[in-house]
């Protein structure tokens, strides 16, 4: 009753320091013959709330990214099967996070709001939900873990339900187990409990009038007519195991009944096809939960038929194909330097990723045609869960410095898509010779739930999930589980339900991994020949400034000269990148070269850059000057400098001196074989010791007399 006074519902929400405004509106009516539920759901961050300015061009706020994107889903998904089917209103959700303390996330707080808000609206909703996140360090669950807490668990799992079941899963794992995974989900749905019953207690003081929906009443003759049309006929459509003549043979069938019903019940053929749809998924429920029977003929349990292909592509640097029956993922691997990393400014921190997963999904895909308007909301979140699961398994920058992106494009899809990328995105990697730890696989098991009857589908169809109740996405390596999403239709899903399901989803992943193991089990020993070449050093930190020059003026030399990328890190850690391995050598060697520490007895090989009357000053290292006085020459006397050395000459030197201010003394005399006795005493008699005329000894600093 403070703030967003007109929506029909808004709550703020406060954790720690973390604070979200929710607010939701729904029109009056439903829009005419649209056919489905038009929700939608918004996650904003303001800048402000961290204490920042939009970076860029334009100081504001513009399209959501990825972040609010997965943000928006993970509230949208847990609220939707709540919505009664009737209700086709267009409603909205606006989660504003207005204040971050840069230790809670506050995505779970959206979600939170968001039932506050819906109980708190007008709207026909059966809430209130909840949504914790948990985190899984030293065989303990943690509820709500701080993101610095977060760097140390073994889970960051968010789970949304109401007091009985669980409604939505989303979450990455370092390959914890099954039974791991169970205990944590219990643990969270306690909690959840708790928050609902204190939204529960927040009602009590507030009287709230829900709208009543009014349903039309089913022309019953019009029905009666489409039953006959259709009487016996749908099992035959609904057992065709070819996705594409399924299709073909369900449209022409429902354009017949149409046609044929159109004349005497006109302008009803929505209402004729949403009918027969309905009819449709009953007939293939039925045949699933009487009779065993699934639409391609497969057992509960069985995987449709697996195929894979490597090095599909000539020039990229790694290329999988995977297909699972109907669906086939295209999956690319490229190598890049540190400066391809991706710059994240998020206003809990700043940020490099030095990998990345991108999933497309273009509408031939599914044989249809449509605008393309860019990527969609589908393909951020498919693409992020299909990233979290190989996250767990790739090296660490140490292992292998290399900017990894991984790409699946969708060339066909008849359900599980996201789980072929994981696949597709695994054999890949190992194609490629990125060291990952173990191979990934994932699978999808589905529901068909009638009262207490449940029946558990492996490697569902895209029929399965559409007619089925619950879509579960497990990702895993032979040790464990790496990532988990689960979507639902009905408004819950038991612990007993789960621990089936996540066992079976095991059974599954291994058999997969048993067959991509046939084609590829460990990395690839070499990299493409297409790959930059990548090589690491480290340096003190002191030399940092040498290495970069005056002005960037020796990093840019190198970049020039070599045609490479050199990154350098606080920490001394150098990272250089060239297309070809003869370059990278040379700028390896120019910048040891430019951030060597000289050392007295050390011995180099260096160039004359200039010479004085009492001397030549010898470049040893790339910016770094000796100076070689005219007695340490030869062992003979030398009357000019220039009788011995010329600019340019390369000269074998000796570090004889280091003074306190960091000027090198050098020495070529000192490796140089002694001349033998009678010259060099002869030498001694004509010039004895002390008889030099003082106007020819010179300070090191300039060419007047001392």
């Amino acid at each position: 009753g403070l703030l967003a006074k007109q929506s029909s519902g808004s709550v703020l929400v406060r954790y720690e320091d973390t604070v979200v405004l929710v607010a939701v509106n729904a029109s009056s009516k439903p829009p005419v013959g649209l056919g489905y539920f038009p929700l939608s759901v918004e996650y904003r961050e303001k800048s402000y709330a961290g204490g920042k300015i939009p970076g860029g061009y334009f100081k504001r706020e513009g399209r959501p990214a990825e972040k609010e994107i997965i943000a928006a889903r993970l509230t949208d998904r847990a609220i939707r099967p709540l919505f009664p089917k009737e209700f086709q209103c267009d409603t909205q959700v606006f989660i504003n996070l207005l204040s971050t303390d840069q230790e809670n996330p506050a995505d779970i707080l959206g979600s939170i709001g968001t039932s506050m808000a819906l109980m708190l609206s007008d709207l026909p909703w059966s809430g209130p939900i909840s949504t914790v996140r948990l985190g899984f360090v030293d065989g303990k669950t943690l509820l709500n873990p701080t993101y610095t807490e977060l760097e140390s668990s073994q889970l960051d799992l968010i789970i949304s339900g109401n007091q009985d079941s669980v409604i939505m899963i989303e979450g990455e794992a370092k390959e914890i187990s099954e039974e791991d995974l169970l205990t944590a989900i219990e643990y969270g749905q306690e909690a959840i409990k708790d928050i609902c019953n204190f939204q529960l207690e927040m009602l009590q003081s507030v009287k709230v009038d829900k709208r009543r929906i009014e349903e039309e009443k089913p022309n019953q003759e019009l029905i009666n007519a489409i039953n006959e049309k259709i009487d016996g006929k749908l099992n035959t459509l609904t057992t065709i195991s070819d996705k594409k003549k399924r299709s073909s043979s369900r449209y022409e069938f429902v354009d017949g009944v149409v046609e044929e019903l159109e004349t005497e019940y006109p302008e009803q053929s929505s209402f004729i096809k949403e009918y027969i749809e309905d009819q449709m998924k009953v007939e293939v429920r039925n045949q699933i939960l009487e009779n065993g029977t699934r639409i391609d003929g497969r057992g509960m349990k069985d995987i449709r038929p697996i195929s894979v292909m490597l090095d599909v592509l000539p020039r990229t640097h790694g290329s999988a194909l995977f297909s699972r029956g109907e669906t086939q993922s295209l999956c690319t691997v490229t190598l890049g330097s540190k400066s391809d990393e991706q710059y994240v400014d998020d206003i809990d921190g700043e940020f490099k990723k030095s990998y990345m997963l991108h999933y497309n999904f273009p509408p031939f895909s599914v044989g249809e045609t449509k605008r393309f308007l860019g990527i969609s909301r589908r393909e951020v979140g498919h693409g992020n869960l299909a990233e979290r699961a190989l996250k767990a398994v790739m090296p660490a920058s140490e292992e292998f410095p290399y900017t990894v992106r991984v790409v699946s494009d969708i060339l066909e899809s008849n359900g599980s898509s996201s789980m072929a990328s994981v696949c597709g995105g695994s054999l890949a990697l190992m194609n490629a010779g990125v060291k990952i730890k173990s191979p990934v696989a994932g699978i999808s098991i589905g529901l068909v739930k009638s009262g207490d009857n449940e029946v558990l589908i492996t490697d569902i169809l895209g029929d399965e999930d559409h007619y089925g109740d619950m879509d579960f996405k497990v990702a895993g390596t032979n040790e464990g589980i790496t990532a988990v999403q689960v979507d639902l239709k009905i408004s819950g899903i038991s612990q007993q339900l789960i621990s089936k399901t996540l066992q079976l989803a095991k059974e599954a992943r291994l058999q997969i991994l048993e067959a991509m193991n046939q084609h590829i089990s460990i990395p690839s020993e070499t990299l493409s020949e297409f790959a930059p070449k990548i090589a690491t050093l480290k340096i003190d930190t002191e030399r940092i400034g040498d290495l970069i020059g005056p002005g960037g003026k020796n990093i840019r030399a190198i970049i020039k000269n070599f045609e490479c990328d050199v990154d350098v890190e606080d920490d001394g850690t150098v990272t250089i990148s060239s297309a070809t391995s003869e370059n990278l050598e040379r700028a390896r060697h120019h910048v040891e070269m430019l951030t060597v520490t000289p050392e007295v007895g050390e011995i180099y090989e260096g160039s004359v850059k200039r010479i004085q009357d009492f001397g030549a000053f010898v470049e040893i290292l790339p910016g770094k000057d000796g100076l070689l006085h005219i007695s340490k020459i030869e062992h003979r006397r030398i009357e000019n400098v220039r009788d011995v050395l010329k600019i340019g000459d390369k000269v074998k030197v000796k570090i004889i001196k280091i003074d306190d201010m960091g000027r090198i003394d050098l020495s070529r005399k000192a490796l140089l074989d002694r001349p033998d006795d009678s010259s060099y005493d002869k030498e001694k008699s004509e010039h004895p010791k002390g008889k030099t005329d003082r106007n020819k000894r010179f300070s090191r600093k300039g060419s007047k007399a001392s």
